[in-house]
C-alpha cells in the first residue's frame, strides 16, 4: 500500500493492487518526519479494465492517475485498489506521495476506540472496519458481543464500541435518530439493556407498548435473564397516576394547561380561587360544579314561588349555592366551564386514581421504569412525573451544596421515543418546557436525557443543540440530513451515505470522542412483543378461524341446501358470528375451491360432505 496524488495536510490518496480496503478502517502511513500518522478510509473504490478510466466523477483525479502510472501500475488492465484516508489530526505539512502504508496495531489506535472498560460501560455493538485488529487487540476486548447480521447471529469480528457513562456528567445527553426500519427503535433496547446492567435508574417513556423485556431472543437467554427483574412495566391510570391531595396549585395549573387549546388568564384566575390546600379530586371538581349551577340557577331561589315549593334539604342547598355565587360571582362562568372540561378529561383518563410512589421506589432501587399509556397521556404525565423526580434531585443537591443532610434521591436517566411529540419544535406541549430546562441544566444535577426521534428537523432546537453524544441511523429525508450535519462533525462523505445505511449500523457523534465513529449496533438479548409481522399475524388468525369453521361443518356433515337454516344458526352461536344465508354460501364455495369439504351437486340440492 503506497500514498499517491496530491497530498494534504488533512487527506491522502491510498492504493494496492492485492488489498481492498474497508470503509471506516484505520491505516497507518509511514512517515518518520510526521510521526507515523494514523488515518481513516473515508471513501473506496477499485478499477479494473471493465471500467474505462476518465469516464468517472469518483475520488480519482488525473494527478492520481500520473502517479500510478508513474510508479508502475497499468491502470488500463489492473486491477488497481484506492481509498481516500483522512488524517486523523492534521499534520503540519503534508505527507511524502510514494510513502508506504500499514494497518496498525490495536495499541497504536486504543486510545481513539476505547474510553473504558466492558464492566463500566456500555457495550452498544462493534466498530465497523476494525477486523484486522482483533487479532492484537487485548484479551479483555474479546467475546464481549454477539452480532446480528442477516438474520443470523455471529461472534465478535472487531473492536467493541464501549460508551463510557461516565463522560456524560461532562458532555450529557444522547439523541438517537432514524428513520422507520433503520434500526433506530433497536439500538434503542440495547442502550436500555447497557443501562439496566449498570443498574442506573432510568425512566422511559414508551408510547408504543414496545419496551418489553420479558421475551428473551432466541439463544440468548442466558444474557437475557439477569435484565428480567431490573425493570418494571407501569401503565398511565392503572398502575400510576397523579395523587391529587399531593398538586399545589401551581402544579393543577401546569396540569390543566397540557389538556386542550389555549388556557387563559381567566381559568388561572379561577383555578387560584378555587383551588384549596389539600384538596382531593372530588371536593375541588364538587366546588367547580357547584358554583356552575349557582352561577346558571342566578336568582331563581329568590323569587317567593320556588323557596315556597323546595324541602328543607334543598333549601340548604340553595343557601350554601348562594354562598358560593357570593364569594366567587365575580368569575367568568365560561372560564370556570373550561376548567371543569380540562378536569374531567383527566379524570376520565384514569389519571387521578393512582400515584407516582411506584415510578420512585423503582428508580430509588436502581431499576430501569417503563411508562406505557396513550402519546397525549404520557405527555401530560410526564410533564408532573419529570417535573416532581426532577425537584426531588434537585432540592437534595442543593441541600449538599448548602451544608444540610437532604433526603436523597438518585441521579437517573430521562428515555423517551417520539422525542418531537415531548419537546417539538416551535410549538408547545406538556412537557416541552421541563425537558428544556433539564437539557440545559440537567448535568449539574446528575438528570440526564436520551431522546429518540425518526424527526430530528421537528425537535425542539435547543434541546436538540445539548445533545452531546448522537446516534445517526439511516436517514433519508434531507432535511433531516441538513439539520444532523449541523448539529454533528458528520463529513460529506458521511452525508451522503445515510440513505444507505443497513439497519443496524450507525454513525456515533460524540464529544467524549472528538470524532465520529462508525458502528453496529449488537443484537439485543431481549425481543419486542411486536415482533411478530402483521401479514404473519393475518395469515395465523385466518387460518385459526377457517380450522374452526370447517370442525363445525364436519361435525354436521353430510348436509344439503335445505338444511343451510339449521346450520347457520349453530354457527352463529357457537362461533359468535353474526352471518345470513348467502355469507355462508359464500364461506363454503371458497372451502370447496381449497378443497377442504367436498361440494357435490344433485338432481334435487348441492350436498356437502367430508373429503375422504
Amino acid at each position: 500500500m503506497q500514498v499517491v496524488g496530491v497530498t494534504t495536510q488533512q487527506e491522502v490518496y491510498i492504493v494496492s493492487r492485492e488489498r481492498k480496503f474497508c470503509i471506516n478502517e484505520f491505516l497507518v502511513m509511514v512517515d518518520e518526519d510526521l510521526g507515523d500518522p494514523i488515518g481513516e478510509v473515508v471513501e473506496t473504490l477499485s478499477y479494473n479494465r471493465l471500467i474505462p478510466m476518465g469516464l468517472d466523477k469518483s475520488i480519482v483525479d488525473a494527478q492520481v492517475l500520473q502517479t500510478l502510472q508513474q510508479i508502475g501500475y497499468d491502470v488500463e488492465s489492473e486491477e488497481i485498489n484506492l481509498a481516500k484516508v483522512r488524517l486523523l489530526e492534521e499534520a503540519i505539512h503534508p505527507i511524502r506521495t510514494g510513502s508506504m502504508v500499514r494497518l496498525p496495531h490495536f495499541d497504536e489506535v486504543r486510545h481513539l476506540l476505547i474510553k473504558t472498560t466492558p464492566q463500566e460501560g456500555m457495550v452498544l455493538g462493534e466498530i465497523r472496519g476494525t477486523d484486522s485488529l482483533i487479532s492484537s487487540m487485548t484479551e479483555d476486548l474479546h467475546d464481549q458481543v454477539v452480532m446480528m447480521e442477516q438474520g443470523e447471529l455471529r461472534a465478535q469480528h472487531g473492536v467493541p464500541f464501549l460508551f463510557d457513562i461516565r463522560t456524560m456528567q461532562q458532555y450529557p445527553h444522547m439523541g438517537i435518530f432514524g428513520g422507520s426500519g433503520s434500526g433506530k427503535s433497536f439500538g434503542l433496547r440495547v442502550m436500555l439493556e447497557e443501562l439496566m446492567k449498570l443498574s442506573i435508574p432510568t425512566l422511559v417513556f414508551d408510547p408504543h407498548f414496545e419496551m418489553d423485556f420479558c421475551d428473551a431472543f432466541p439463544g440468548l437467554d442466558e444474557k437475557a435473564k439477569p435484565l428480567q427483574s431490573q425493570f418494571i412495566r407501569l401503565a398511565v391510570g392503572k398502575e400510576i397516576g397523579i395523587s391529587f391531595e399531593e398538586l399545589t396549585t401551581n402544579d393543577l395549573i401546569n396540569l390543566l394547561r397540557t389538556v386542550g387549546d389555549q388556557f387563559s388568564e381567566a381559568m388561572t384566575n379561577v383555578v387560584q380561587m378555587l383551588h384549596k390546600q389539600k384538596d382531593s379530586f372530588t371536593s375541588f371538581s364538587d366546588r367547580i360544579a357547584n358554583l356552575v349551577e349557582a352561577l346558571e340557577e342566578g336568582n331563581a331561589f329568590d323569587r317567593p314561588s320556588k323557596r315556597d315549593s323546595i324541602s328543607y334539604a334543598e333549601g340548604q342547598r340553595a343557601i350554601d349555592l348562594q354562598e358560593l355565587k357570593k364569594k366567587y360571582g365575580d368569575l367568568p362562568l365560561a372560564s370556570i366551564k373550561g376548567v371543569r372540561w380540562r378536569l374531567m378529561r383527566l379524570e376520565r383518563a384514569g389519571l387521578f386514581q393512582q400515584d407516582i410512589h411506584s415510578v420512585q421506589r423503582g428508580l430509588e432501587q436502581g431499576k430501569l421504569v417503563v411508562v406505557q399509556g396513550p402519546s397525549w397521556i404520557l405527555q401530560v404525565f410526564a410533564n408532573y412525573v419529570i417535573g416532581s423526580l426532577y425537584r426531588k434531585r434537585r432540592e437534595y443537591k442543593d441541600a449538599r451544596m448548602n451544608g444540610e443532610e437532604g433526603h436523597f434521591f438518585p441521579p437517573f436517566v430521562i428515555v423517551t421515543d417520539e422525542a418531537h411529540n415531548f419537546a417539538p419544535k416551535a410549538i408547545d406541549s406538556p412537557a416541552k418546557a421541563i425537558i428544556k430546562e433539564i437539557a440545559q441544566e440537567g448535568r449539574k444535577y446528575g438528570v440526564f436525557l436520551v431522546l429518540a426521534t425518526q424527526r430530528p428537523t421537528l425537535l425542539d432546537e435547543t434541546t436538540t443543540a445539548q445533545l452531546n453524544t448522537k446516534f445517526v441511523f439511516r436517514t433519508v429525508r434531507g432535511t433531516d440530513i441538513a439539520t444532523l450535519k449541523e448539529e454533528t462533525d458528520l463529513t460529506q462523505e458521511e452525508g451522503k451515505r445515510l440513505p444507505y445505511l443497513r439497519s443496524g449500523d450507525t454513525f456515533v457523534s460524540s464529544a467524549a470522542y472528538g470524532r465520529t465513529l462508525f458502528i453496529r449496533i449488537r443484537s439485543a438479548y431481549t425481543q419486542s412483543p411486536h415482533l411478530l409481522n402483521p401479514f404473519d399475524e393475518l395469515r395465523e388468525l385466518q387460518a385459526s378461524k377457517t380450522e374452526e369453521l370447517v370442525n363445525l361443518l364436519k361435525a354436521k356433515m353430510p348436509f344439503f341446501d335445505t338444511d343451510l337454516v339449521m346450520v347457520l344458526a349453530d354457527i352463529n352461536r357457537e362461533l359468535n358470528k353474526n352471518w345470513d344465508v348467502v355469507r355462508l354460501k359464500e364461506e363454503l364455495q371458497a372451502l370447496g375451491r381449497s378443497k377442504q369439504i367436498k361440494i357435490k351437486e344433485t338432481p334435487f340440492a348441492t350436498r356437502y360432505e367430508k373429503v375422504k
